[in-house]
């Protein structure tokens, strides 16, 4: 039975396994990376592989998970497979996601630009700590 809190019903363990499912999949920051890319628009994957920074077939290993999980789909054009973000929810739950994240760091550490390190050339910091006890 699903509990009933503030007018807000519980979701079914049906929806709650999906959700973790997801949220699983993007638990790799070079899946999510690759999501944050989709969702600024389609591409195929030797583009995604040099925005992103990771080997041919690494991406495509990551896209296929991301496909057959329904994160992502993709389009024949010619030879190319182009890949896009169709659900506007997924990329809204990035985009949110990744700018909270981006605006706290940019707070805590006066606007260097965290997660592509200061002007002098320094690596951003890693996960803040709540994000590590959080398990990222």
């Amino acid at each position: 039975m699903a509990a009933e809190v503030g007018g807000f019903e519980d979701p079914s363990a049906e929806v709650l396994a999906e959700a973790a499912a997801a949220f699983g999949l993007l638990a790799s920051s070079a899946r999510l990376h690759i999501v944050w890319a989709l969702a600024q628009g389609e591409s195929d994957v030797t583009g995604l592989a040099e925005r992103v920074g990771g080997a041919l077939p690494a991406v495509s290993q990551h896209l296929t998970k991301l496909k057959l999980a329904g994160l992502v789909r993709s389009r024949r054009e010619g030879r190319r497979q182009v890949y896009f973000v169709d659900d506007p929810d997924v990329v809204t739950v990035v985009r949110l996601m990744v700018g909270q994240l981006t605006d706290r760091a940019e707070r805590a550490h006066g606007g260097d630009h965290a997660g592509h390190g200061d002007r002098a050339g320094h690596p951003a910091p890693g996960p803040s700590g709540r994000m590590r006890r959080l398990g990222a």
